[in-house]
C-alpha cells in the first residue's frame, strides 16, 4: 500500500469523441507514391508526399515556373559552398533557361567562381597554410580581383559588373565557361557582391582599394534593391549557402524600397542550405515574406544534391 497521501487520478470519467469526427493533419490522399521504374523527375516530384518538405518542395517548384512565366526577378543569393561544390554548369543552364534572373553573391562566392575562370581550381586547404601566412596569399586572385574593382569603379560599375567583364576579356581565364560571373555578364543578367571589410582573402592583398570596394559593393547594394522592387506580384528570391551577409543585405534591400513606397507583395522567399541558421529563417523565410500574398519555405539538405534536383524538376 502507498505510504502517499494523494492517489493517481482516475479515468472512468474520460470524455472521448469517434476518430471520424477529429480534424486531423495527415490523410493517406496525402501519402507518397511508389515511383515506377523509369519515371520523370517530375513524375518523381508528384509522387513525393503532399506533406512538409514534399510540400515545400512542390511549392518552390511551382512559384519559380510562376515567376517566370510572369517575368518577375527571379534571384539567387549564393554563398561560396554552392559554387565550390560544382554548382556552376547547373546554375548556368538555370540562367539561360530563365529560372536565374539575377544573382547576388557574398565575397567567397566572387572568389571562387574567379579561381575556377582562372585556374580549374578553388579552395584552399586552410589548415595547412594558415600557420605559415599562406591563407589567401594568391597572387592573381588577389590582384587581378582587386584592379577589376578599381577599375570597374571608375567606370561606375559594381563589383559583380566589373569582375565579370574582367573574366569575360581577360585571356588567362581559360575555364570561363564554368564561370558564372562570365556567363551573366555576357547575357547582361546583373550580379551583385555583398562583402564585409576583412571577410575575404582579397582583402589582405596590397593591390587592395577599400575605397573603390565600399563604393562597388554599396552599387551593388543599391542595384540589387532596384532589382527587389521588381519582385511585387511574383518574384521570388532563394537564399543558398549563406547565413549572415546575405540575408542581412536582403532584408535591408526590403526595407528600403517599402521606405520608398514600393513594398514587394505576393512575393516567395526560400532558404535552402543544409543547416536552417536563425538569421535566414528570420530575414528571409519569414520577415519578407510577411505581407500580403507572401511565402516563406525552409528547404533542408546539401547544396550539390538539392539544387541540381530543383533544375531538374523544373
Amino acid at each position: 500500500m502507498s505510504v502517499y497521501s494523494i492517489l493517481p487520478l482516475g479515468l472512468d470519467d474520460v470524455h472521448t469523441y469517434p476518430l471520424r469526427s477529429r480534424s486531423s493533419k495527415v490523410s493517406v490522399e496525402e501519402f507518397g507514391r511508389v515511383r515506377r521504374a523509369g519515371a520523370s523527375i517530375r513524375e518523381w516530384v508528384e509522387s513525393l508526399p503532399r506533406i512538409l518538405a514534399g510540400k515545400d518542395l512542390r511549392g518552390v517548384i511551382d512559384a519559380l515556373r510562376r515567376a517566370r512565366r510572369k517575368r518577375k526577378p527571379i534571384i539567387w543569393g549564393l554563398g561560396g559552398h554552392v559554387i565550390k561544390v560544382g554548382l556552376a554548369p547547373v546554375l548556368i543552364d538555370l540562367l539561360r533557361r530563365g529560372y536565374l534572373t539575377a544573382m547576388a553573391l557574398n565575397g567567397a562566392a566572387m572568389i571562387h567562381d574567379f579561381e575556377i575562370a582562372l585556374a580549374g581550381k578553388t579552395s584552399e586547404d586552410v589548415p595547412a597554410v594558415l600557420g605559415r601566412g599562406r591563407f589567401g596569399m594568391a597572387e592573381e586572385t588577389g590582384r587581378y580581383i582587386n584592379e577589376a574593382i578599381a577599375e570597374g569603379d571608375r567606370d561606375g560599375l559594381g563589383m559583380g559588373e566589373a569582375v565579370g567583364r574582367f573574366l569575360l576579356k581577360h585571356r588567362g581565364a581559360r575555364f570561363r565557361r564554368y564561370s558564372l560571373l562570365a556567363a551573366a555578364y555576357k547575357a547582361r543578367v546583373p550580379v551583385t557582391v555583398h562583402v564585409a571589410m576583412g571577410t575575404d582573402i582579397i582583402h589582405n592583398h596590397p593591390a587592395m582599394d577599400p575605397r573603390a570596394t565600399g563604393a562597388g559593393t554599396h552599387r551593388d547594394f543599391r542595384l540589387l534593391a532596384a532589382i527587389v522592387k521588381k519582385m511585387d506580384g511574383g518574384g521570388i528570391y532563394l537564399n543558398v549557402g549563406s547565413a549572415v551577409i546575405l540575408p542581412e543585405v536582403f532584408v535591408k534591400c526590403v526595407s528600403l524600397v517599402a521606405n520608398l513606397g514600393h513594398a514587394p507583395r505576393g512575393i516567395t522567399t526560400v532558404n535552402l542550405d543544409f543547416i536552417q541558421h536563425y538569421r535566414p529563417q528570420q530575414n528571409v523565410v519569414l520577415r519578407p515574406a510577411a505581407t500580403r500574398g507572401s511565402r516563406g519555405y525552409a528547404l533542408t539538405g546539401h547544396h550539390e544534391v538539392m539544387i541540381p534536383l530543383l533544375a531538374a524538376a523544373l
